[in-house]
């Protein structure tokens, strides 16, 4: 019997990043097809590191389905208060030259999102983009916000089975967590 090959870790790196890559690819063009076909904003850019997680990470209770798609939710209910509090939630976007509201709600947003995402116990880190993109008015009315919940869900599935179907552990929900022992008494 031959023995086994060994694969330089050079040429094994380079290989999990190109298959990564394509993984990352595959994970976001779902979503964008799914945008071109109904005209919805089914792409944000805090999928792209939402699907880098879950890819490069896929063990870590950050990356889970759970605080995927619990996360993006405070976020995005974070920035959406942040805008009624500012009174921006008719505004548009104007990322050149924010005013003192604007100001506010980027900050009221990242600090209801951050505490919200900590408190309770869903954190993910791609979220506090998500909190911004609405706090700055990107994706700022309801049905937008329904839409991007949308799509945090479908990318959630696809990793999920992209996941599975490269051997990855990773969660259909959350990380199961092992039983810490029990103590002494």
């Amino acid at each position: 019997m031959p023995p086994p090959r060994v694969v330089p870790p050079r040429r094994k790196a380079a290989r999990q990043a190109v298959g990564t890559a394509v993984q990352a690819a595959l994970c976001i063009a779902v979503p964008a097809v799914i945008a071109c076909l109904t005209g919805q904003p089914f792409v944000f850019p805090s999928l792209g590191p939402t699907i880098f997680l879950a890819l490069t990470a896929a063990s870590a209770p950050t990356a889970s389905p759970r605080n995927t798609v619990l996360g993006h939710l405070v976020s995005a209910t974070a920035g959406y208060t942040a805008l009624t509090v500012t009174g921006l939630t008719r505004a548009g976007a104007n990322l050149s030259h924010p005013d003192g509201r604007r100001v506010a709600a980027v900050a009221v947003a990242l600090l209801l999102a951050s505490a919200g995402m900590l408190l309770g116990d869903v954190w993910h880190p791609p979220g506090g983009a998500t909190t911004l993109i609405v706090a700055l008015g990107l994706l700022r009315t309801p049905s937008q916000l329904l839409v991007l919940m949308a799509a945090v869900i479908t990318t959630s599935g696809v990793l999920v089975a992209v996941n599975r179907l490269c051997g990855r552990l990773y969660p259909v929900w959350a990380v199961r967590l092992p039983p810490e022992p029990p103590k002494a008494a």
